[in-house]
């Protein structure tokens, strides 16, 4: 009774009161009204300055769609980052951004679009501003590169999923500060070729070899490849990071080689998507160590050395580490009983949840105590 009554004071003071929210917004800019879908974790108290996430949708997507498509939002319940899902303007039928495609006479300007966003959030909620991020898949990657190039004074990191640069993007690029980018991109994609198309996208190589010189990184890459643990999707992945970049940031690339046009570990299963990383995961790890100055000490980044998500879960929780040793667990229910112990020895781990029933658990990892919900 003593454990269950310390392991209940350790873990009493750690959750907040506040309701997990999703908000449809909208501001008014260039005299459009311009929307976007704001996701606010219930970890999220307002006392505290937390990380953004702009997440932007694909050509022919919308906000409400790239929400469920890269989905971060269990991750951003564990880490408590605010995540923002804005929203395209029509072309022809199909929601886009405006990155200086061949052909395009658009005149929206959704770089200023997405300074007045974080302008207008950062009044609304409490926002560190040397920490926000911008990922997309598709054309939202190439977006990100944009909001890189044009509107780096508020952008610390930057990460693509499918996505390329245009040759606008590329020629009117005007980075203020060393910039880590992360690279996430299939071999076989068809809609945006790995090698390029010399009308409209550069390379993927291209890519990465123009901000591993520009951040000034190291040429000769570490290279890890990835277990092969979803050997049915038809595709592996290499993880390429040059390191040693000014302020210390990194210029990567995560190849997912027989990868499609696709959002690595979507719920969604389309053609071509890999299972053997969660694209959404390895985005947020790498956000995690930058800010606008560059990397984070350790004792800022990784004071949360755990990530665990879904949370809430139905059936499974999987537990990405940010370090590689060992690490035993106990799973407890609410009135402090002991119904699991383990250990996890890989850096992503998984347990089993389904034979519980919905309710409160509490999961002990080393000396840290996570509030586990399991619903119906």
């Amino acid at each position: 009774m003593k454990y269950i009554t310390i392991l209940l004071l350790i873990i009493g003071f750690s959750f907040p009161n506040f309701a997990q929210q999703t908000i449809d917004g909208s501001i008014m800019h260039d005299g459009i009204q311009r929307d976007y879908i704001l996701y606010i974790p219930a970890i999220y108290d307002g006392n505290t300055d937390v990380p953004l996430v702009l997440n932007f949708h694909g050509f022919g997507s919308n906000a409400n769609e790239q929400m469920h498509y890269g989905d971060f939002r269990d991750i951003a319940d564990t880490e408590g980052f605010l995540l923002v899902h804005p929203e395209g303007t029509l072309s022809n039928g199909d929601q886009f951004w405006n990155v200086g495609f061949p052909g395009s006479t658009s005149t929206i300007d959704d770089v200023g679009f997405t300074e007045a966003l974080i302008d207008e959030l950062s009044t609304l909620y409490a926002i560190d501003l040397d920490r926000v991020y911008a990922t997309g898949m598709s054309n939202g990657g190439f977006m990100s590169f944009l909001l890189a190039c044009q509107l780096s004074e508020k952008i610390a990191a930057v990460a693509s999923v499918t996505g390329s640069m245009t040759q606008d993007t590329f020629n009117d690029c005007n980075a203020q500060h060393p910039t880590p980018v992360l690279q996430i991109h299939g071999t076989s994609d068809s809609v945006v070729p790995y090698d390029g198309n010399i009308t409209w996208t550069l390379s993927i190589v291209d890519v990465f070899s123009f901000w591993m010189n520009y951040n000034n990184c190291d040429t000769n890459p570490i290279i890890t490849t990835f277990s092969d643990i979803y050997t049915l999707d038809g595709s592996t992945v290499d993880h390429f990071v040059y390191s040693g970049g000014d302020n210390g940031v990194t210029t990567e690339h995560l190849k997912v080689i027989g990868g499609g046009h696709t959002w690595p570990g979507s719920a969604f299963n389309f053609p071509g998507t890999n299972y053997d990383i969660n694209a959404s995961m390895k985005i947020w790890q790498f956000f995690s160590r930058f800010d606008i100055n560059g990397t984070l000490s350790v004792s800022e980044f990784d004071n949360r050395q755990v990530i665990i998500y879904p949370n809430p879960t139905n059936s499974k929780i999987n537990l990405s580490l940010k370090f590689s040793e060992e690490l035993n667990y106990e799973l407890f229910s609410s009135l402090g009983k002991r119904l699991i112990i383990g250990t996890i020895k890989t850096d992503n781990e998984e347990i089993d949840l389904s034979n519980l029933s919905p309710n409160i658990y509490y999961l002990k990892l080393g000396n840290q105590v996570f509030k586990i919900l399991k619903s119906n």
